[in-house]
């Protein structure tokens, strides 16, 4: 069973936006998506499917959003190439 998530928006930032109510959504759920992959909440993979993408398109969308695609400091980066 799915979960929906609704959200009123008023018409006029459609306009003010220049976006069609399609793209409006996709982005809203894009920015969500990016959102919660940047605090951890869910990975990239859920994000992708949680947008309807493949998870390299989810990935290679994140920088719209300034959000990194890896977001590792140095001690896991190193145990990361360490264990590559």
């Amino acid at each position: 069973m799915n979960n929906y998530l609704k959200i009123q928006y008023p018409q006029y930032w459609l306009d003010v936006l220049q976006l069609t109510k399609k793209s409006f959504e996709e982005e809203a759920k894009m920015a969500m998506a990016a959102k919660l992959f940047e605090m951890k909440r869910i990975s990239s993979g859920m994000a992708a499917k949680l947008i309807e993408v493949p998870r390299v398109t989810f990935l290679l969308s994140l920088q719209r959003f300034n959000v990194p695609m890896i977001d590792l400091d140095e001690d896991e980066l190193l145990m990361d190439i360490q264990n590559a």
